[in-house]
């Protein structure tokens, strides 16, 4: 069976509502309505235009990774591949477009978070040689906007 090309690219706002769906229908994702609406990850692509990427096969989105740099650590989100594209090293090349970009920025610590209850997420992570930490506790504040 033939493997078809996959493409990596920069992500738009444009690529928004197939990347939603995605997200949507994929287990494990946590899904803030403000800060993951249009106009929250539109906020986010103008502060990183150069570190989130989408995978598409044959004109279908079929994948994403969104990162935002600080200056001192690249943070990666949302990371999906259509299950039906599992497995094919797309995850895999979507993560090395982030760390291509955290380089040439001279980021060298990254971080992620993944739901505990998302064993395939996890799984992802392990195998691209992250590691877990066990050593801190992550606090938040939610102040979203009524």
């Amino acid at each position: 069976m033939e493997q078809k090309r996959i493409i990596i690219r920069l992500m738009n706002i444009e690529d928004y509502a197939a990347v939603y769906k995605l997200w949507t229908e994929t287990a494990g994702m946590a899904i803030r309505s403000y800060d993951d609406s249009e106009k929250g990850i539109a906020k986010f692509i103008a502060k990183n235009p150069n570190s989130n990427f989408v995978a598409i096969q044959d004109g279908e989105l079929v994948g994403v990774i969104l990162c935002g740099i600080d200056g001192r650590r690249a943070y990666i989100y949302h990371t999906v591949v259509n299950p039906a594209y599992r497995r094919q090293g797309i995850g895999k090349q979507l993560l090395e477009a982030v760390m291509a970009v955290a380089e040439e920025e001279g980021i060298h610590k990254s971080g992620l978070l993944v739901m505990r209850n998302n064993e395939l997420g996890q799984q992802f992570w392990a195998s691209q040689g992250w590691d877990i930490r066990n050593d801190v506790v992550y606090y938040c504040y939610n102040n979203v906007p009524q």
